[in-house]
């Protein structure tokens, strides 16, 4: 008899066996899929590659006189091609706005200034010391997958600054820096459509389901940015535990079972440098500079508060409010560089580390050389994504989606799963929200409400399709970053390693999230105060 196993040898396999074995063909299934995906070209061949092929694409699309409408706009426009007369015009005058007009780049580069100077300050290796010296080492993947959920009131930055210090948490405590580094990424990414907090998100899909909802004889309830508030609540919470778990169950074993380093690869080269941290000591000349810091933070907070609320603050709009839309909620990354830049002049002004002026410019100088193989692949990004809109091939593909699936004439909550189903494939070709939802909310808001679904259940139903697949497509521009700080640690690293390794989290996730928005609808739970699924 096998004791371990509970079973005669020979003669069968116990639960542990069978674990073993289900975890090894997990890992194979993993890992055939990093061998394929890391056929994958380099980024920038990569998107050189995609770019040809619309290029080709939309001109035949173009002789052929395809045209695109989008719902409730009235009008037909036809998709542009790019070998065309009007398309060399236009890629000849606009080769170099497609590039700085790039919208993560200008996020990326200044955020990464801010993190450089406050990494090369030593503020935030002080800060993680400090504030996880007595965490508990079980719960540390719960917390920054929370962290990760919510962080999207930060906007884009929040792919950028959270994963990079999940990596510096993990390694002070003695877990795999990596674990950190990509689970925070998920979280961040899959989860950027929920929030406990309410976000400009919630104020941009809620203006948008607006202008839709008013078109319809029943508007139902008035949308408003706290429509899916309370789902937000659970969605983010449920995602939290998900994630959490993923990082414990899953990811971080496969990591210590392939053989993952822990240490940075002295010679990798890339964006967000990420800082080890080997011990949890601090000196009592940082925990004084770091207090110094914490006040410089609060009094920094305090300024852009008044600055926010005092009458006739230039950060309100022209109703003096702040929703849908205000010069504050657009100050993102102002808000998180100010919040990084100030306390760490403290910090290093007090330890030394940034006594002269002189070393400020130093230290982001550093920043910015990391920055350099993100800034040449931004540049033929931009040029693909710019094609990409002005060519509509992206907007016929939405409408055709859509058409497709409204003539499927589903009536019962399957359809709303085949439309969270079409937002996901949709996800991975358009990564703007705002942009899909503008297509999509125009076609599906006014179908649901005609089967008797609140216009707010139609876009919580999008929130679920617009998350999972952010952290698959090599579209989303904040992949090439997470990929360049694991390369830090493993430099063969590919687009096939990060689809492997998050691909358990973009399946569990939507499961999750179409099972919550279920158990909502089964039990007619309300979105958000006074918001309900059906009419």
């Amino acid at each position: 008899m096998n004791r371990r196993t509970g079973t005669g040898t020979g003669t069968g396999t116990g639960t542990g066996d069978r674990l073993e074995v289900s975890t090894t063909r997990t890992d194979r299934l993993l890992g055939g899929i990093e061998r394929v995906g890391n056929r994958i070209p380099e980024p920038f061949v990569l998107f050189l590659g995609l770019f040809t092929v619309l290029a080709v694409v939309s001109t035949a699309m173009a002789l052929a006189g395809v045209t695109v409408e989008v719902p409730g706009s009235g009008q037909s426009d036809p998709v542009r091609g790019f070998f065309t007369g009007e398309g060399v015009q236009w890629f000849t005058t606009n080769l170099v706005d497609n590039f700085v007009s790039f919208p993560p780049l200008g996020t990326v580069v200044v955020i990464l200034l801010a993190v450089g100077l406050a990494q090369r300050s030593g503020l935030m290796a002080t800060l993680v010391k400090v504030a996880f010296a007595g965490a508990p080492r079980w719960a540390l993947p719960y917390a920054v997958a929370f962290i990760g959920v919510v962080g999207s009131v930060m906007a884009d930055s929040v792919m950028i600054v959270i994963p990079p210090l999940a990596a510096m948490v993990f390694k002070a405590v003695g877990r795999h820096p990596v674990a950190g580094l990509l689970g925070a990424f998920a979280a961040a990414g899959a989860g950027y459509s929920t929030s406990i907090a309410v976000t400009s998100l919630d104020a941009l899909f809620a203006g948008i389901t607006s202008s839709v909802a008013q078109t319809l004889p029943d508007a139902g309830t008035p949308v408003t940015p706290v429509s899916n508030w309370y789902y937000n609540i659970a969605s983010s919470l449920l995602l939290t535990v998900v994630c959490g778990l993923l990082i414990t169950r899953v990811l971080e074993p496969m990591l210590t079972r392939t053989g993952v380093p822990r240490e940075q690869h002295p010679d990798a080269e890339g964006p967000g440098a990420v800082e080890d941290v080997h011990d949890l000591a601090v000196s009592r000349a940082d925990r004084r500079a770091l207090g110094l810091a914490g006040v410089a933070a609060l009094l920094t907070a305090a300024a852009l508060v008044v600055l926010a609320v005092v009458p006739g603050s230039p950060m309100r709009n022209e109703d003096g409010g702040y929703l849908p839309e205000s010069p504050l909620l657009d100050s993102t990354v102002f808000l998180v560089v100010c919040m990084l830049t100030v306390p760490a002049l403290v910090f290093g002004r007090r330890t030394g580390s940034l006594r002269r002026l002189d070393q400020v410019p130093a230290a982001m100088g550093e920043a910015v050389k990391d920055m350099a193989p993100f800034i040449v692949l931004a540049f033929v990004l931009g040029q693909f994504v710019a094609l990409f809109t002005w060519t509509r091939v992206g907007t016929w593909m939405a409408v055709a989606g859509a058409g497709g699936l409204e003539s499927l004439d589903l009536t019962g909550f399957e359809a709303i799963v085949g439309f969270v189903l079409l937002a996901t494939v949709l996800n991975l070709f358009i990564t703007s929200g705002s942009s899909m939802w503008t297509i999509m909310g125009a076609v599906f808001v006014p179908l649901f409400a005609l089967l008797g679904y609140e216009p707010a259940f139609t876009q919580a139903a999008f929130r679920a399709g617009d998350s999972a697949t952010q952290i698959l497509t090599p579209l989303n521009p904040y992949i090439v970053v997470v990929l360049a700080m694991l390369r830090r640690y493993e430099p063969q690293a590919g687009l096939g390693t990060l689809i492997s390794r998050f691909l358990p989290f973009t399946v569990c996730f939507w499961v999750a999230w179409v099972a919550l928005l279920t158990l909502w609808f089964v039990l007619d739970l309300p979105l958000g105060p006074g918001q309900y699924s059906r009419l």
